[in-house]
């Protein structure tokens, strides 16, 4: 695995170092102490996937609250997503900032999330498949989410919307 800093404070992309022959390739997608070399911790408490039918589907920015906040490695496993991850840690010194990468079968690239931070995405193929180690369990009640299109922000999108669903279009501006 390569974990390279993003310009999120805390936040990796991570690639595979793939040991490559005539069959295809093998390569470690998580290694618990290579994160730990890196300052990350995560103790793996629910592993999760989304497919997604529609290109244009804009899932996020979710986030829980402490004391169930949750650190996240986000995978594209078929078809290709834009990948979002926003700082909301206030003494952060990428507070409010936002990170943008492509997750697709062909980079197989994955995103760590760290804790404090809201996530979401886009598909920019139909038939999009997510994986999802997560931290801490999903907890209803500690669930919440910011605005997609939130000016504060300003994410640069590749592409509008098509498909949104009403809980995540109804999320407060900041």
């Amino acid at each position: 695995m390569n974990l390279v800093e993003t310009s999120l404070d805390g936040a990796f992309v991570i690639g595979l170092d793939k040991q490559v022959d005539e069959r295809g390739f093998f390569a470690r997608t998580f290694c618990r102490d290579e994160f730990a070399a890196h300052g990350l911790d995560l103790a793996i408490a629910q592993c999760n996937v989304s497919f997604t039918a529609q290109r244009g589907t804009l899932r996020g920015l979710h986030y829980q609250v402490e004391p169930h906040a949750e650190a996240k490695v986000v995978r594209c496993v078929a078809g290709a997503i834009f990948d979002v991850v926003v700082d909301l840690r206030p003494t952060s010194p990428t507070y409010l900032r936002w990170f943008g990468t492509t997750l697709d079968t062909s980079n197989r690239d994955a995103l760590y999330i760290p804790v404090g931070c809201a996530h979401g995405f886009i598909t920019l193929t139909s038939d999009a498949e997510v994986l999802y180690q997560m931290s801490a369990p999903y907890v209803p009640e500690a669930a919440r989410g910011i605005r997609w299109d939130d000016p504060k922000i300003a994410i640069a999108w590749p592409m509008q919307p098509t498909l949104i669903s009403a809980r995540d279009a109804a999320y407060d501006l900041l």
